[in-house]
């Protein structure tokens, strides 16, 4: 049984950023004898360049650099560097601390935001090559904040993904990416789920009373794969491989047609072999 050990995703990818001329805001009327001095944008964006090279120059400094030091590495004029230096620390783009400047609390977020983007689109692209490469739909979930929440999905028109005709989050008791969250938890944890949102019938096949269900997953080992055949939907079995992330409950799931569930032990094993044999790149990125 292959595991993944992450550290805790996602967030979504930034608008593309247009920019556009610019005009002055305010212009001398004509025939006054004074010829008109627009703003060309150039200005403006020239302003926005040094600020990025005095951010960059700050980055290279893990112990901070004072602003004749990084108006010297900029190539710009000290007066100059101060005054985007001052800016940049009242957006919280830097801090200053005893005459030395350091990345404040905004570029960190931009750099946060950067390396967990990076990582989501490793797991995007990940998922997609173990779906073309067993045929099935492959899905990503972990339990957050009390809730299931399904991360990723990966299909194609010709497999499709499940759909999701009643709330997974509500119906965690029906599906295979449920249960094998929910197994993984701690009987309190799993009480207080449970009582959020009760066992209720989806399907004829679905589990008929909170009773029954806290009997499966205490009888299911700690890492055992979680197999359910049209309990949330008819004509769908669906697994759910359990995956450690320290604390935090994961799975990784496929779901077939009932008609080809003979594939589905075939379709886990590849799935867990391809698991193991990406482990070390997937470690640190499974976490959108």
């Amino acid at each position: 049984m292959a595991t993944v050990d992450t550290a805790a995703f996602a967030a979504p990818h930034p608008p593309p950023v247009h920019t556009r001329p610019t005009t002055p805001l305010l212009q001398r009327p004509a025939g006054r004898g004074v010829p008109e001095q627009p703003q060309p944008a150039a200005t403006l964006i020239g302003s926005v360049q040094r600020a990025m090279r005095l951010l960059e120059s700050v980055a290279r400094h893990h112990g901070g650099a004072p602003a004749k030091q990084l108006a010297r590495e900029t190539g710009l004029a000290l007066p100059t560097a101060y005054h985007l230096l001052r800016t940049l620390v009242h957006e919280g783009y830097l801090r200053r601390d005893k005459g030395m400047f350091f990345l404040g609390e905004a570029a960190e977020r931009l750099g946060g935001s950067g390396a967990a983007q990076k990582r989501r689109s490793t797991v995007v692209t990940t998922l997609a090559h173990w779906r073309d490469a067993i045929g099935v739909p492959v899905y990503y979930a972990r339990y957050q904040d009390g809730e299931i929440e399904v991360m990723c999905v990966s299909d194609t028109p010709g497999n499709p993904a499940v759909e999701e005709w009643a709330d997974f989050r509500e119906t965690g008791h029906a599906h295979a990416i449920g249960q094998c969250l929910l197994a993984q938890l701690d009987e309190t944890s799993r009480r207080d789920h449970l009582d959020r949102y009760p066992v209720r019938s989806i399907t004829p096949y679905t589990v008929r009373d909170d009773h029954t269900l806290l009997r499966r997953l205490a009888r299911m080992r700690r890492m055992e794969t979680v197999v359910e055949r049209q309990e949330y939907a008819l004509g769908t079995v669906c697994a759910a491989i359990p995956i450690t992330m320290g604390t935090t409950a994961a799975t990784m799931a496929i779901s077939l047609s009932a008609h080809q569930a003979d594939r589905l032990p075939t379709a886990v094993q590849q799935l867990q072999s391809e698991i193991g044999r990406m482990l070390g790149s997937l470690a640190v990125s499974i976490s959108i």
